[in-house]
């Protein structure tokens, strides 16, 4: 896994992006893990919510990129680069996200907590949804459900995961962390229809 903040959003953002780009054009508007949420509905959660979440929590204003509905590549290409400039400002690591419920965190390790873990759980429904490989890096799979677990009811009362999905025991560490954010790991575009 990736030593710095930086380094961590450069290769999972990188791939979301890489999800972004090869997705065909009559993809965008199909079915995806999330309930009631298209291809184009994954990378509109994550362009829209983020950039808030900054200025409200350090003062930090992002400016808008291109409309998800135009295009969804260049809405994610925009947002990450200015999420790498931001990251690599020295400034940035002087600086605190505050929020009402963490409390305050440093920057870099909020942006790496929240949304590069975001991006990379969203990173399996986009790529579901697009029919492009969706295999996560087990190690990091472990290690999120593992960070994740004592928080479990706080994250299920956020109302942001849905119950968990019972999966094997015997189950990979993808499929359990999947399961345990509300995901069926067999989900397919054709298995949401009905």
């Amino acid at each position: 896994m990736s030593d710095t903040p930086l380094q961590e959003f450069r290769e999972i953002g990188g791939r979301f992006g890489a999800l972004c780009s090869h997705a065909r054009a009559d993809v965008w508007d199909a079915p995806s893990p999330v309930e009631e949420w298209r291809a184009r509905d994954v990378v509109r959660h994550l362009v829209e919510w983020f950039p808030d979440f900054l200025e409200h929590g350090a003062g930090v204003v992002l400016t808008p990129g291109p409309s998800v509905d135009d295009d969804p590549a260049a809405a994610w290409q925009h947002l990450y680069d200015q999420v790498v400039a931001l990251l690599e400002d020295p400034a940035t690591a002087d600086k605190v996200l505050s929020n009402p419920h963490i409390g305050d965190v440093p920057l870099p390790q909020a942006v790496s907590q929240f949304f590069t873990g975001d991006v990379f759980q969203h990173t399996w429904d986009l790529a579901r949804a697009t029919g492009q490989d969706a295999t996560l890096d087990p190690e990091r799979c472990a290690a999120m459900l593992a960070g994740s677990e004592p928080y479990e009811d706080a994250m299920r009362q956020s109302g942001q995961y849905g119950p968990r999905v019972e999966v094997p025991e015997d189950a990979d560490a993808q499929s359990r962390l999947l399961g345990f954010i509300g995901r069926d790991p067999g989900w397919t575009p054709d298995s949401s229809a009905g």
